[in-house]
């Protein structure tokens, strides 16, 4: 017992508490001092707007950077006319003359080449670009072509008496082409 007339063990519990207090004073002082950033978000910090999906096929109509124009246009027009390509013309034409009906049968010819005339010669049918010209096959082309390959050589000309000679892992493909050229024989 001690003078105050308080036991050890209730001063020991007195000491924890004040102490105790001293701490939960100090954890609450230090983060009154912390600013908390505000949880929403002003309109001039927001970024969002200016994040892009690059997986997505094509920038859509936000993309005005990232392509030629001079590509899609058609340096001839029609007749030195340029239509736009961003709007659909508004030309009206004459409501097309069916065609007379032939007396042995219909006449899939003419026929044909009429609506083929009619589709070439409509500046308003889609698509309003130009025709774009890949590369090609044949004469002038790097690649050459390839219908050389299954001519340039037969079977029959090719030895294949060099694959018994490669080891035991081309031993059963060497029998398989020998077996061939001893049926052929």
């Amino acid at each position: 017992v001690l003078p105050i007339g308080l036991s050890m063990g209730a001063l020991i519990a007195i000491l924890a508490c004040i102490i105790l207090l001293l701490v939960i004073v100090v954890l609450f002082v230090t983060l009154r001092r912390h600013k908390n950033e505000p949880l929403i978000i002003k309109d001039d910090e927001d970024v969002r707007e200016n994040i892009i999906r690059y997986d997505d096929e094509g920038g859509g109509e936000e993309d005005t950077e990232a392509f030629d124009i001079a590509t899609l246009q058609n340096p001839d027009g029609i007749n030195g006319f340029l239509p736009r390509k961003d709007i659909k013309p508004d030309l009206q034409f004459m409501p097309r003359q069916g065609l007379a009906p032939v007396p042995n049968g219909v006449d899939v010819d003419e026929f044909i080449n009429v609506r083929l005339h009619e589709a070439d010669n409509d500046p308003t049918a889609p698509p309003y670009d130009s025709i774009q010209i890949y590369g090609y096959e044949g004469k002038g082309s790097a690649a050459g072509s390839l219908s050389s390959l299954e001519s340039s050589t037969s079977d029959s000309d090719q030895n294949f008496d060099y694959l018994s000679e490669w080891g035991p892992r081309f031993k059963r493909l060497g029998e398989l082409y020998s077996v061939g050229e001893s049926d052929k024989e």
